[in-house]
Formats: structure tokens, sequence, C-alpha cells
């Protein structure tokens, strides 16, 4: 790291063990990123407002190469285990190490990509035997029983309904494991 290590206490007295925890954390990030080139950490206390205590909040800024920042700020989540400050540090510095993969990954070029399950029509549906085939949108027909309806939507899907659904092969060709009908206007 080209700075040295900020580390502010906001409403309690600092103690060693803390520091010590943070430069801890810190050295492991730049062993796994080696990238960082200073760092702050802000550990406040839990506020004296409420009668039963609070969580602290940490705060973590770490600068990258080429004036790009992280910053980390107070977890999402209200969590009680919070109240201890070490707690509250390793969830801030696990949220930064996992900030900091994403953000090598798109420094690389890689994208997360989260495969959705393709589209068709229902093309029939026979109310009597429980199944019907599904259009896909490159034409082929596959087929579906109204036990892989989500939802435990069984009532009789009518013909031109949009649906998702994830293909699988059977005894007789491909077929549709699980169907969801769509909602108004193609939304999920």
């Amino acid at each position: 790291m080209q700075t040295p290590v900020e580390i502010d206490f906001q409403g309690m007295k600092g103690s060693e063990a803390l520091r010590a925890c943070v430069l801890k954390h810190i050295a492991v990030l730049e062993h796994r990123f080696g990238r960082i080139t200073a760092c702050r950490v802000v550990i406040r206390a839990p506020s004296e407002r409420h009668r039963t205590g609070g969580a602290c909040e940490v705060t973590i800024r770490l600068s990258l190469p080429q004036g790009r920042e992280v910053d980390i700020g107070r977890s999402e989540k209200t969590d009680d285990r919070h109240a201890d400050p070490v707690v509250a540090l390793n969830d801030a510095f696990k949220r930064a190490r996992r900030r900091l993969q994403d953000h090598a990954r798109r420094m690389r070029g890689e994208v997360k990509f989260h495969e959705t399950p393709p589209i068709a029509t229902v093309k029939r549906f026979d109310d009597v035997g429980g199944f019907g085939f599904l259009e896909t949108e490159d034409g082929r027909e596959i087929y579906f029983h109204k036990n892989s309806l989500l939802n435990g939507d069984a009532r009789p899907v009518a013909p031109g309904t949009r649906v998702t659904f994830f293909e699988e092969m059977g005894e007789k060709g491909p077929q549709a494991s699980t169907v969801k009908v769509l909602g108004k206007h193609g939304l999920r």
C-alpha cells in the first residue's frame, strides 16, 4: 500500500486488538488483490439513543490504481451480533472482498451471466389428458404435462399463453420439466 492505513474510531475508544484485526483483514485483501493504494476504515460505536444498544457501523474506502475506489458502507441487515465491533469488522471486510472480486472481474472483462429460461407459447392443451405442447421461438414443439406447471397452476392453459420452461429429454423426445406462465405483458 502506498499510504498508511487510516483507522478512525468514532464514539468509542480505539483498542490495539481492533487495530490488529483491521490490519490483518487489510493484509489479506492486499495479498489477494495486491493493487490497493490507500485504505480508510471508520468504526462507529452503536448509537446512544437506543435503550438496548445497536450495531457498530464499519465503513471502508479502498483506493485503487487509476483513481478507482471501492466503498463499503454499513450492512443492509440489522443483526444483533454487529454490536460486537469484531463481528461488524469481519462482515464489512467480507463485503469488501466480494466487491474487490467483482471489480477485478470487470477489469478483466468478465461479466456474470445468468441464463434465462427460454420463452415459448402454448400451442395446444388437452384438458382431459392434462398435457399439451409448447411452440418455441425456433418453431420446435415440446411436450409438457399439467404437473410441470409451477405454482400449483393445474387449470387449463389456453393456447397462445406465453410461458418459460426448462427442457429435458423424455422417453419420447424433448419435454418441458418446469413450465411457468408469464404474467401480463410477458413479465415474469
